[in-house]
């Protein structure tokens, strides 16, 4: 069994350990956690622990901490010369204290506390200071998922960046719709399917390929009639500013 320490309780902690706790080949020794109860409906109590001195030993220590706290937790860690991994897509492999050799163990995925995910299809982006840990990450990551990447801090950040794009901005989208729906009393699930497509769509031709509308046709009628419905500036704005961006990428075909 490979022995692994998970630092962190949010939302990928709590991903990674119900990922590991299904493989049969890796166990989840402890967890730590300045919030004990954030993680008792998953692990046992004695396997929780808030200080430091305590962690125990094992193959692999991942921290799935908030970004700006990495470097500050892989200091305090009371040990040296043992694997130690961060889950962050933007922050750099050498944030991590060079007293232990170090590696990144990215899943590139949303991760929400209430919403479960398929772990095997979550693409895990792995790195490492030398070739024997990298191995040793393929194997873990390749326990848990089918999807394992070499990629290295530049390209992971590349990445995260795009994720971005294609996540957040994407759901807050969906948000802006979802309000312009509630303010009209039309169901949003009624775009629903039309979400499902397009997110299929993609998986089949290229996002260019995809795009479809009255920017990419240009149809100036149906524009400023939107822009004329929509009262509310920040909407119009952003209305807008898509709108021109499609069109200019429309340019380069």
């Amino acid at each position: 069994m490979i022995k692994v320490i998970i630092i962190g309780s949010g939302n990928v902690a709590q991903h990674l350990v119900q990922a590991f706790d299904k493989s049969k080949k890796i166990d989840v020794v402890q967890v730590f956690s300045r919030q004990k109860e954030a993680l008792i409906h998953l692990l046992d109590s004695d396997k929780i622990t808030n200080t430091f001195n305590d962690i125990k030993e094992a193959d692999l220590y991942i921290i799935a901490v908030s970004d700006d706290a990495i470097a500050a937790v892989s200091s305090k860690l009371p040990f040296e010369n043992r694997l130690v991994v961060h889950t962050s897509g933007s922050v750099p492999l050498d944030a991590l204290d060079k007293k232990n050799r170090n590696g990144i163990f990215y899943p590139l995925q949303t991760f929400s506390k209430k919403a479960e995910v398929d772990f095997s299809q979550i693409p895990l982006c792995l790195e490492s200071e030398n070739g024997s840990d990298y191995e040793f990450l393929k194997k873990v990551a390749e326990m848990v998922s089918h999807k394992v990447y070499k990629i290295n801090s530049v390209q992971r950040k590349s990445l995260h960046v795009a994720a971005v794009f294609v996540n957040n901005f994407t759901n807050h989208l969906y948000q802006m719709g979802s309000e312009i729906c509630l303010e009209n009393k039309v169901p949003f699930e009624i775009l629903q399917p039309l979400i499902q497509e397009t997110a299929n769509k993609v998986m089949r031709l290229s996002p260019k390929e995809a795009q479809t509308g009255p920017a990419i046709r240009n149809d100036q009628q149906t524009i400023a009639s939107h822009l004329e419905f929509l009262q509310n500036e920040n909407q119009a704005t952003i209305y807008k500013t898509l709108t021109q961006s499609i069109q200019n990428n429309g340019k380069k075909l």
